[in-house]
């Protein structure tokens, strides 16, 4: 994989570029959907391809690993193949699912071991198993194992969580130089910093991945119960540090306007399940503010989804409709809302990029910033 970066912002950290892969062209800034198990919840890869326009999505390891497994995987000829997705993927390492959703984890120098939450079964994730699951999985973009400490996690802990983070990425890109992708195609490893929202525990994570001259970099260990100030301190110091030269990955954020702020401090590529998530929950975000759609203000409203008119999906769907189907429970409901909210994200990504190219992004950010944080 490389990275070209074609602009940067003359007055503040945001940059315009291109990943090539050999899945295809990635610009960015991009958002990436969530496809934790092989699939974007509820939605189409027809829909994700004609009306998101998404050119990359993520898929998680712990997930995959444990259904459909990577035995069904390797005969399917990788997650492409098994999913019938001819882009892009990228995985993360299965830490942060290891860390969070697991019982009975006990965290060692070895690795982590753990009980699934299907079904109660013993496993252990070590750096070399994690890369050896996503040589099988086969995405182009893969995440070293790592642990992911809790944002009011205290310093102590966090020193500790980083020295063992460090030594788990030794182990991985050990694992990734001495094995070969499955299929044919590249396969890219990026290391993650860590550090809580300790300035000196990130700085010396930013410095520490930077020995492995890695094709790009990850931030993680952000938006976990830290307050959005710090995150963006966070962001902005480690940023300051990764080469300009390779791609910057925020995981697991964020809002519409976490993006945002993000993309102002350098950041290149995001996910979230929130666009999904929340839309299945009948929030949905628009270039004018979040509207709550079981409200009854929206009862007779037969306006388009996005206040502002903009057409992120190729549906005439009202405000009134939708609340009808959420509120009678018709599952199109989530599939509507999770269709404008991904087609929403990956639209305010593609206007940011096309600002910071005609140099009124210093401008254009903060007035969207007030819109899209407003409550309809």
């Amino acid at each position: 994989m490389t990275f070209e970066l074609l602009h940067t912002d003359s007055s503040t950290a945001a940059r315009v570029g291109v990943m090539h892969t050999d899945h295809g062209d990635i610009p960015t800034p991009i958002f990436m959907p969530v496809g934790t198990v092989g699939s974007v919840k509820g939605v189409f890869h027809r829909d994700l391809k004609e009306d998101v326009g998404a050119r990359i999505v993520l898929g998680n390891t712990y997930h995959l690993y444990l259904r459909p497994g990577t035995d069904i995987l390797e005969k399917a000829g990788g997650l492409h193949r098994f999913c019938s997705w001819n882009r892009p993927i990228l995985t993360d390492s299965g830490g942060f699912q290891v860390f969070s959703l697991a019982a009975c984890r006990k965290i060692t120098e070895e690795g982590c071991r753990f009980s699934s939450h299907i079904d109660g079964s013993k496993h252990l994730f070590t750096p070399e198993k994690v890369i050896d699951i996503q040589r099988s999985i086969g995405a182009d973009i893969m995440m070293a194992f790592d642990e992911c400490p809790p944002g009011t996690a205290e310093y102590r802990y966090a020193e500790q969580s980083l020295s063992l983070t460090c030594r788990w990425l030794e182990r991985c890109f050990q694992r990734y130089r001495t094995t070969e992708p499955k299929y044919g195609y590249h396969q890219s490893l990026f290391p993650i910093v860590q550090g809580c929202t300790y300035p000196d525990l990130r700085r010396r994570s930013a410095e520490f991945v930077q020995q492995f001259e890695a094709e790009g970099y990850a931030i993680g260990g952000l938006a976990v119960g830290e307050p959005a100030p710090v995150m963006y301190e966070m962001i902005e110091l480690v940023n300051g540090i990764l080469p300009q030269d390779r791609p910057r990955y925020l995981m697991g954020v964020g809002t519409p306007v976490n993006l945002l702020e993000a993309i102002e401090r350098g950041v290149d590529m995001f996910d979230c399940v929130m666009p999904t998530r929340n839309g299945r929950n009948g929030m949905l975000f628009t270039s004018e503010g979040v509207i709550n759609i079981r409200n009854q203000k929206w009862r007779d409203d037969f306006s388009p989804l996005d206040p502002a008119g903009c057409s992120f999906v190729d549906y005439t769907y009202t405000k009134a409709y939708l609340r009808h189907l959420t509120i009678a429970g018709e599952m199109l409901a989530a599939q509507i809302a999770s269709l404008h909210n991904l087609a929403f994200y990956l639209w305010l990504v593609g206007e940011a990029r096309k600002h910071i190219l005609d140099g009124t992004f210093a401008t254009w950010k903060p007035a969207m910033v007030e819109k899209i944080a407003r409550r309809l």
